[in-house]
């Protein structure tokens, strides 16, 4: 599990990035730079982080369903994922 501040922090990141996309968006096709400067660094959609949706772990994420790896496979056992079985041959 992750630290309840590193969830918290990705979240407050996720936002400030959302509040000044259109912002961003406005002064990077101006060629504005010194604008884009003086915007919050954690505004810069590069600095978010992929972070699994139950446990918040940063590493092993799997895009397509949201969650780690050690989560997919837990879920996946247990039947929660449809259409997602385990391979044997």
């Amino acid at each position: 599990m992750a630290k309840e501040s590193m969830k918290a922090r990705e979240v407050k990141r996720r936002k400030l990035v959302e509040k000044y996309a259109e912002k961003r968006a406005k002064y990077k096709a101006e060629g504005n730079y010194e604008a884009l400067h003086k915007l919050p660094r954690n505004s810069s959609s590069v600095r978010l982080h992929n972070r699994c949706n139950q446990t918040g772990r940063p590493k092993g994420y799997i895009r397509q369903f949201g969650v780690s790896r050690i989560v997919f496979r837990e879920m996946a056992s247990s039947g929660l994922i449809p259409g997602v079985k385990k391979a044997s041959w």
